[in-house]
């Protein structure tokens, strides 16, 4: 038998669809996962607690795989999986329709000014004309990171009819390589940004990037705050250089609230909610685990295992 601790959360999704070979350690509490760590073999620690989750592999020395729902993994003790021989997965494809969901939600914020139209209900205030009046119709989107999240933003933006280059890591299938994307970058009116935070993806987009942007144009950040140089950002969109700004992620966080993003007008903050805004997160992360049990059990490659080189 192979001892697997898995969160209460997820055992609604998981109970009688276990393989036999599987045994399972249910918690419910940071207290009740501590006492299973020694004998873990199989981890997914989410729902422990953040700071738990990411502290526990390192407690676990019979840990063989560990699993999270998390995309994003760079606060996770990497360097330790990979020299103790620790498979590693993360929930790339979990919560891609949410976040993508949320980025058409932030293009229309921006392009329709949708927040001047609340403020002016919480007056009572009659607007007699729209704040906003861009159509994404017809515009361009760049979208940098053609991961799970970037591939779901195209297909959303597709029956709006808004033209989408994708930015991979090596160019292919019509996507542009990561040397390529900055001169091209005057050319599009919507920059999203998905991309894993790693040394390379650091401070991506700064001074230089804003003014090589089409004026005007919109950026929207998915992936972490530490992707972009918020400074730079601050004085693009206060010049008039950007038109605006959606930031589902910001660097720190949580932000501090005398910290100069909160107030500057066209730059949106969204406490980082787009993977949180749904009620299927544990189970579609049930799902990809039981396929990746099977899979671990045939010998076969996992689902969104993670490079623990390259750090996504």
């Amino acid at each position: 038998m192979t001892v697997t601790a898995v969160s209460q959360h997820a055992r609604p999704f998981l109970e009688g669809k276990l393989p036999d070979w599987v045994e399972p350690g249910w918690f419910a509490s940071a207290d009740e996962l501590k006492a299973l760590l020694p004998e873990v073999e199989i981890g997914w620690f989410d729902g422990a607690g953040w700071a738990l989750t990411l502290t526990a592999p390192k407690s676990a020395p019979k840990l063989k795989w560990l699993n999270t729902f998390a995309a994003g993994v760079e606060t996770f003790p990497l360097e330790h999986l990979r020299d103790n021989g620790v498979v590693f997965t993360n929930g790339t494809g979990v919560n891609d329709i949410a976040v993508a969901e949320y980025a058409i939600l932030g293009m229309l914020v921006l392009a329709k000014k949708y927040d001047e139209v609340v403020r002016a209900q919480d007056r009572g205030e009659w607007l007699n004309d729209a704040p906003g009046k861009i159509e994404l119709h017809g515009t361009s989107a760049l979208i940098v990171g053609a991961g799970a999240i970037g591939k779901r933003v195209k297909a959303l933006l597709a029956p709006f009819e808004v033209q989408v280059t994708e930015v991979r890591r090596t160019a292919r299938d019509g996507a542009l390589g990561m040397d390529e994307w900055r001169s091209v970058l005057g050319e599009y009116d919507w920059v999203i940004i998905a991309v894993p935070a790693t040394a390379e993806t650091d401070a991506m987009f700064g001074a230089a990037e804003f003014a090589a942007m089409k004026q005007g144009a919109c950026i929207l950040n998915f992936a972490r705050g530490s992707v972009i140089d918020q400074p730079a950002l601050i004085a693009a969109v206060q010049s008039g250089q950007l038109g605006g700004a959606f930031l589902d992620v910001t660097d720190p966080e949580p932000l501090p609230p005398d910290h100069p993003l909160w107030n500057v007008d066209n730059i949106h903050i969204t406490q980082h909610l787009s993977g949180r805004s749904q009620t299927a997160l544990f189970r579609r992360a049930a799902e990809r685990f039981l396929e990746n049990l099977g899979r671990w059990d045939r010998g076969e490659a996992l689902l969104g295992q993670v490079d623990l080189e390259l750090g996504y």
